[in-house]
């Protein structure tokens, strides 16, 4: 199996090299004590004798069977997710957004980054950095998220100013204020039907849906855009995903400021 990507963040210096070579997928444990039997991995060049030697993934040359390893301890994923795939790692009944990864991939073990409902699309972030993630979640760091949504109903300026105030949901909650911007509106066989953004900075369960159900109004399609500082690409297909580039990963961490 190829090795993944480019490097990533670590905090220790050296591991066990049966350990970093297994974590990557090169094989189980015992695979790799034989590979070192047959002098199939070096590190700097020379045959390695012991499969659990200590080295440092980051400065040490490693290579199996003549590849040469490029290490990563964490893996970050763009996913353009699809409607009817639940953002879950796994599920009895449903397709996760896990099932849509590659095998070399998977084995990082990644998981997604909050969620979005089973009928909505869009930017979904994907990785097994722990610490980023609990960043962009917490409560306390009011990351914004950008939607895009059709809505049946007439949304007016009145709705925006009162997702500017922030809206009571059906259990009482009221939300933060929120930018709701009106793209079109149309008049259909049905009634009208409008095309919005709407940039939120919390996510409750199934927010955006209520907030337009609080000002009598109801969401056919949702697609979310933006997390932070991180776009979905554009000419990303839907169901598809990507590594991001260390410029969006810096505009990640750019979204959860230390304080």
């Amino acid at each position: 199996m190829s090795a993944k990507g480019k490097g990533g963040k670590t905090g220790k210096t050296t591991q066990r090299l049966d350990k970093i070579l297994s974590n990557m997928g090169y094989g189980s444990r015992a695979e790799l004590k034989k590979m070192v039997k047959q002098g199939n991995i070096t590190v700097n060049g020379a045959a390695v004798k012991d499969s659990g030697l200590q080295v440092d993934p980051h400065q040490d040359v490693l290579e199996v069977e003549g590849e040469r390893v490029v290490y990563k301890e964490f893996i970050y994923l763009m996913l353009h997710k699809p409607p009817g795939v639940v953002s879950a790692t796994e599920d009895l009944r449903d397709k996760t957004v896990i099932d849509i990864l590659d095998e070399k991939d998977k084995i990082f073990d990644p998981f997604p980054v909050g969620r979005l409902d089973k009928d909505t699309e869009g930017l979904l972030l994907l990785t097994n950095d722990g610490k980023l993630a609990h960043e962009l979640l917490s409560p306390r760091k009011h990351v914004p998220k950008t939607y895009e949504a059709n809505v049946r109903g007439l949304v007016n300026e009145e709705d925006a100013a009162a997702f500017s105030q922030g809206v009571t949901l059906d259990d009482g909650y009221v939300t933060l204020p929120a930018e709701l911007n009106i793209l079109s509106v149309e008049e259909t066989e049905d009634g009208f039907l409008s095309r919005i953004s709407l940039t939120i900075h919390e996510g409750k369960f199934h927010q955006v849906k209520r907030m337009f159900e609080a000002v009598g109004k109801v969401v056919v399609y949702l697609k979310r855009v933006t997390m932070g500082g991180l776009a979905l690409d554009p000419s990303l297909p839907i169901g598809s995903y990507r590594e991001l580039t260390e410029e969006e990963l810096q505009l990640l961490y750019k979204s959860t400021p230390q304080k």
